[in-house]
């Protein structure tokens, strides 16, 4: 028996063992399932995928229980109430402390209607494909509707994941063996670095922060990484929206529908994860994405100039590696 072929019956039996799942269905094909309320937010398709998603996903790192040690109940909560508000997209990580385990306990019922997203950050085949067993484990399912190399930073890494035994062969064979449905890059350091990553492999995403003080950036992420994303047709995933809230300091917006307005009227962008403290946090998020229209040119520089005073305090996250 190959080692591909050992590996799939190896995660297919331990997610069966462990409770769960009944097979890898995709978003559309389960449309029918009764299980969570049908989105009330307006969709959108992510790039060339054909599969369409609310515009509004939860993150599972950032100020949000879902990320600490010892707030199950809490994350529980929090991801109970996002499935009856119609949640369908869920962020996480493997380096996001227990998010893949609070995930876990909670979505399996629910798991043909979502769309599931994990993130690596080894740049190795070997380690990469430990971490996908891994997240599987934890996420308790077969499969994920996309797994996405995390933080890629620097030059350097991107050789190490196109290598003969990078990470990259570790995505490849994942997806040959619909463990994995699609694949993604993400970055929140150097746009220079994601754009390369795109032209040298055919990712289905990408995601990057989007928000108005990354516009006074000097080095602004949508004018490098949106074109090439447009050209090949990968969607574009908001991630920083409300810059762990520092966007709305004194003299910055307004409020979430500025941040979520500001990101998702960016053309090319098809959705925005973002974390939630509260379970009341998230409903007002929600609320805010339910009512989205796009926002006019004038709009869009009125909010670009509301965070020109405070961009530096607020794009921190471009020093994390």
């Amino acid at each position: 028996m190959s080692e591909k072929t050992t590996r799939r019956n190896f995660l297919m039996t331990s997610v069966a063992v462990a409770g769960g799942i009944v097979g890898s269905t995709t978003l559309q094909q389960n449309a029918t399932n009764t299980a969570t309320p049908p989105a009330t937010m307006p969709e959108r398709v992510l790039g060339r995928t054909e599969v369409k998603v609310p515009i509004f996903g939860l993150g599972g790192a950032g100020q949000t229980p879902l990320s600490w040690e010892g707030r199950e109940r809490d994350a529980v909560a929090i991801i109970e109430k996002a499935l009856r508000l119609g949640i369908r997209y869920f962020d996480t990580a493997s380096s996001y402390g227990p998010s893949e385990d609070y995930l876990g306990k909670v979505l399996p019922p629910h798991r043909p209607k979502l769309f599931l997203a994990s993130k690596t950050d080894k740049r190795d085949r070997d380690g990469a494909w430990r971490e996908l067993e891994r997240s599987l484990k934890r996420l308790n399912t077969d499969y994920l509707n996309l797994w996405q190399l995390h933080h890629v930073s620097f030059p350097q890494e991107l050789d190490t994941i196109f290598s003969k035994s990078g990470a990259i062969k570790a995505v490849e064979e994942a997806m040959q063996q619909k463990i994995v449905r699609f694949a993604g890059i993400t970055g929140h350091h150097d746009p220079q670095v994601i754009a390369e990553g795109l032209r040298r492999y055919p990712f289905h995403t990408t995601l990057i922060p989007v928000n108005a003080a990354d516009k006074h950036h000097p080095r602004p992420f949508l004018p490098v990484v949106l074109p090439i994303a447009q050209q090949q047709n990968v969607a574009v995933i908001a991630m920083k929206v409300p810059a762990y809230g520092r966007l709305f300091k004194p003299g910055g917006l307004s409020g979430m529908q500025q941040a979520l307005g500001y990101s998702l009227s960016q053309p090319g962008v098809q959705c925005c994860v973002i974390a939630a403290e509260t379970t009341a946090q998230l409903k007002e998020n929600v609320k805010v994405a339910r009512a989205f229209q796009i926002l006019k040119n004038q709009e869009l520089a009125e909010i670009e100039q509301r965070t020109a005073a405070i961009w530096e305090d607020s794009t921190f996250f471009r020093t994390w590696t």
